[in-house]
């Protein structure tokens, strides 16, 4: 006979029809239960050690999805929830807005989801459209596409060409690496297409990046660095990328 409460039982269930991982925000709209609901039934199930806590969700043990957006948004949370918070100051009410894929983008869609309203939000993150819809009279388009698992989210073509009908006032974009000789990179091709283009259709382009990227290293380029006007980080970057990011006219924002 199981151990487990009818509630956890129904959570595991309902991760498992997820693929294995799910943020909490996504799980409560499933289970039709309160976030605080599903956080104590997560710390429940984590105790037990039926499935693995991390900042704003959950995945169970040996499944595809546990090694990759959790652990993103779990490793320096603190330094993403300080970025977020500055980025989230910068948005005013009844923008439009951009919000990618990134683990600190995520955290942005927390913040706007308790200070924001009446946005109009464009996203191919599976994450943020949940975060944010139906909340304060927000309106969230998700861009079709071919969905990447590892990144919960779509790309390709048709994402991008989506993408382009829209004029963002704020596009908010994250990136693997940030060089002072070849700008913003990227791990995956596709997730640099497609900033590329939103850094094109927007007015103001938002890079939310923490210091452990600076001076790191990836094989895909992103937006043109010109096309970029602020870098939100939780340090001032030093050196070469400094002299760089002044002469990419880049102004640098250091969340306190």
């Amino acid at each position: 006979m199981s151990s487990f409460s009818h509630r956890e039982m129904e959570l595991l269930s309902a991760l498992r029809r997820a693929g294995g991982s799910a943020r909490g925000t996504e799980l409560a709209k499933v289970m039709n239960v309160s976030e605080e609901t599903v956080r104590r039934t997560i710390k429940s199930l984590a105790t037990s050690g039926a499935l693995v806590r991390v900042h704003g969700g959950a995945y169970l043990i040996g499944t595809r999805s546990d090694p990759s957006f959790f652990r993103r948004i779990n490793k320096h949370a603190e330094e993403k929830r300080l970025i977020a918070t500055t980025i989230a100051g910068i948005v005013t009410d009844g923008m439009t807005l951009f919000l990618d894929v990134g683990s600190t983008t995520a955290f942005v869609a927390e913040e706007l989801r308790h200070h924001h309203a009446d946005l109009t939000v464009v996203t191919n993150s599976i994450g943020v459209a949940q975060t944010l819809v139906n909340i304060n009279g927000n309106r969230v388009h998700m861009l079709g596409g071919e969905l990447q698992s590892n990144e919960r989210g779509t790309f390709g073509h048709v994402a991008e060409r989506q993408a382009r009908r829209f004029a963002y006032d704020v596009a908010v974009l994250s990136s693997d690496a940030l060089s002072a000789e070849r700008g913003f990179l990227y791990l995956s091709a596709a997730e640099a297409h497609l900033a590329t283009e939103i850094a094109a259709s927007a007015q103001q382009v938002l890079m939310g990046i923490d210091r452990h990227k600076f001076g790191a290293t990836a094989p895909h380029c992103g937006p043109e660095p010109e096309a970029v006007h602020q870098v939100v980080s939780d340090q001032a970057p030093r050196g070469r990328l400094s002299a760089a990011l002044r002469s990419w006219n880049i102004d640098v924002t250091t969340a306190q």
